[in-house]
């Protein structure tokens, strides 16, 4: 790793048994979507931004959201900063995500919405790099974002991006996800 900026760490670990549970076949992230995985959505997101990336999908099996972060975060140590994404967010658009990463130049944690929801990514400064470090198992970074609020270090960002808490847990968030696809395309004509 380089350093010089923050690391998107692509959290791809959890098993998608809502998904599966919905009817939707194999693994969410490995769905398709307009000719596409929903991981490699994901992914050309982030190369479209220009940001460095860390796959946090460890091998022989699923390991929760906490677990995964300091994985990723241990992976990546020298960066600058991280900014967490979980791997089932196909409609993000690169320009959210270099505007949370510019952003996180001025604040140790960065927390983006959508139309008053919260999303993701979020934005982590290397200030919190043991706090990451240490978290384990499911549970992921909501307490340490709320710790900081208490000290005045996170800058909320509102951005224009439904890609930030349109996620793909089930078969049904999949289709809609391609309604919306369809419908960027139609606006493109």
């Amino acid at each position: 790793m380089s350093g010089n900026g923050p690391v998107v760490l692509i959290l791809a670990a959890g098993r998608g048994e809502r998904f599966t549970a919905s009817g939707g076949e194999g693994h969410k992230l490995e769905a398709m979507l307009a000719g596409r995985s929903v991981l490699d959505r994901t992914l050309a997101a982030v190369a479209a931004a220009g940001l460095e990336s860390y796959v946090v999908r460890p091998p022989g099996g699923t390991v929760g959201m906490g677990a995964s972060i300091a994985m990723g975060v241990r992976a990546t140590a020298d960066a600058s900063g991280w900014l967490i994404l979980p791997g089932d967010l196909p409609l993000i658009g690169a320009a959210t995500l270099q505007h949370v990463a510019m952003a996180l130049k001025d604040s140790p944690v960065v927390v983006p919405h959508y139309d008053r929801h919260q999303g993701h990514p979020v934005g982590f400064g290397q200030h919190y790099r043991e706090a990451l470090l240490a978290l384990s198992g499911d549970v992921g970074a909501a307490a340490i974002v709320r710790r900081a609020r208490t000290h005045g270090e996170v800058q909320d960002v509102m951005l224009n991006d439904a890609g930030i808490v349109h996620d793909i847990d089930t078969l049904d968030d999949l289709n809609a996800a391609r309604e919306r696809l369809n419908d960027r395309r139609s606006s493109d004509v």
